[in-house]
């Protein structure tokens, strides 16, 4: 622990037993939100769901649209503070996103990253317990997250671009079990392409 203060606990020998305690929980919490970000899950009629716009107290916000790389990106930064042992801050969201893109403050706001918190908590993709200041992201919400996010980033992006392409060209040096995979599917896609007349090229007017 570099900074006992942050704990509030004080640092009398006598409350040793309680700052034992509280790391000791941190560390379970974090090794959960790494479990979680590790395997992701997507419930049912997620996908339905999420670009319809939702309801905090009397207040409407809108949904949530995966095509939008600045969703995207909130949706990656949140995944990264989830491991966060107090829960993290609409700054800190702003910052993460900041340094996860390379953007400058003015490209991604506190105020946006204020409004795309609405938006996860209306999915509940993310908590804010009480009058805190502090967002949370439960367990379940961060298998959700990734699974999210790696279903647009590493499964529909790859397999759209990959079946544009009439064959492979060169293997990789490396020829991993993703590799094959990808493969596998591009070629299944090309004939359900054929099958429902779903062409893969651009088709000239």
């Amino acid at each position: 622990m570099h900074n006992t203060r942050a704990l509030r606990l004080g640092r009398a020998l006598e409350r040793f037993p309680d700052i034992v305690g509280r790391l000791g929980a941190m560390v379970d919490r974090f090794c959960t939100a790494l479990d979680c970000v590790d395997v992701g899950f997507l419930p049912d009629g997620t996908l339905d769901q999420l670009p319809l716009p939702s309801q905090i107290g009397a207040t409407r916000v809108g949904g949530i649209d995966l095509n939008k790389p600045r969703m995207r990106s909130a949706l990656a930064a949140v995944a990264a503070l989830s491991a966060a042992p107090d829960g993290f801050t609409v700054a800190d969201l702003a910052a993460r996103v900041q340094a996860m893109t390379g953007q400058p403050e003015t490209a991604y706001t506190v105020r946006q990253a204020a409004y795309d918190l609405r938006k996860l908590r209306g999915k509940a993709l993310v908590s804010k317990p009480g009058r805190t200041r502090r967002y949370h992201v439960p367990p379940q919400s961060a298998r959700t997250i990734t699974a999210l996010l790696t279903l647009r980033d590493h499964v529909i992006g790859p397999i759209v671009a990959g079946v544009r392409s009439p064959r492979l060209g060169r293997k990789p040096s490396h020829w991993t079990a993703v590799d094959r995979d990808y493969e596998a599917m591009r070629i299944t896609m090309h004939r359900l392409f054929d099958h429902t007349g779903i062409s893969a090229a651009a088709v000239a007017a």
